[in-house]
């Protein structure tokens, strides 16, 4: 049955960085909410003040929910909200649709798909792309796994959230997209720390650079968004990078699992554990730059 602003209550489970703005675009475009986070948060206030109705545990925002939204940090916390003592599983009933939004482990999604199709419940995968400011904006490029059927009938719920919104495949297809994903933002993100440090170094205005460069071949989401931010010394996290980590990583499984080198993106990892040791894994991943200032002995600033 396709879901309707207004008519459709949607069990929203993980009100983080990411998911308490997705949850208050989901209110705004009309839509009954029963929100739970594991930890209270200003955010989970936020959303609860804007209409949510705030549960206990991830099985009862799945009771009566026609579609159940998960938004959580890795493999591990995925399957304990929808598999776990009072998780989703248990309150779900037969006709409902979970969508992960989590990156997590494309084999696991699989097997979570599986066990919840025993029960008669629909699965999508669903990671998304853009940031914070993507899920605030409303957005974010959606990657999904799973039915068209099930696809078709959740688009308003995607509408409501994002702006480029692709069916890929069968369940799985959403996270290794998801993977691809990480490796392009993971590599621009390498070049845009190394094309900035050299301008730091060749004592240029890095400002200046970065408006010269920005609008032409060398342009990138990378370079506009994070760009300014390195400049002004700004490193508050849209991503963590202990989340870019923990991606990079399920990017590297994925690779073994098809035989496929892929140095570009390992080289990113491997700068990232340089940020990681410099205490920095809280912060946003444009602290990437900070690994190629501890050898330079210089900040890349306006």
């Amino acid at each position: 049955m396709p879901v309707e602003p207004g008519k459709t209550e949607i069990g929203f489970v993980g009100l983080g960085i990411m998911g308490a703005p997705m949850a208050l675009n989901l209110i705004k475009a009309g839509f009954s909410l029963k929100v739970y986070n594991r930890t209270d948060r200003p955010r989970v206030q936020e959303v609860v003040e804007a209409g949510g109705k705030r549960v206990e545990t991830p099985a009862a925002a799945a009771e009566g929910s026609d579609v159940i939204i998960t938004i959580v940090t890795d493999t591990p916390d995925v399957e304990n909200v929808i598999l776990g003592e009072a998780g989703v599983l248990q309150g779900a009933h037969p006709g409902a649709t979970v969508i992960d939004m989590s990156t997590i482990s494309p084999r696991v999604t699989q097997d979570i798909a599986a066990a919840l199709r025993e029960k008669g419940v629909h699965m999508l995968d669903a990671p998304v792309s853009g940031g914070d400011v993507g899920a605030q904006q409303g957005t974010l490029s959606i990657m999904v796994g799973g039915d068209q059927s099930v696809f078709d009938d959740c688009l308003p719920v995607f509408e409501a959230m994002g702006g480029n919104i692709n069916l890929i495949g069968g369940n799985g297809a959403g996270q290794t997209t998801k993977a691809c994903n990480q490796i392009a933002v993971s590599v621009a993100n390498l070049a845009m720390a190394e094309a900035l440090m050299l301008a730091a170094a060749s004592e240029l205005d890095v400002g200046k650079v970065v408006d010269a460069i920005s609008g032409g071949a060398a342009g990138s989401w990378q370079l506009t968004n994070l760009g300014p931010r390195i400049l002004k010394g700004d490193f508050a996290p849209g991503f963590m990078v202990r989340l870019q980590q923990k991606d990079l990583k399920l990017v590297m499984e994925a690779a073994n699992d098809v035989k496929l080198a892929l140095p570009g993106a390992s080289l990113a990892h491997q700068f990232f554990n340089i940020v990681e040791r410099l205490g920095c894994a809280d912060e946003g991943t444009q602290a990437l730059i900070k690994a190629y200032e501890a050898q330079a002995g210089k900040e890349a600033r306006a």
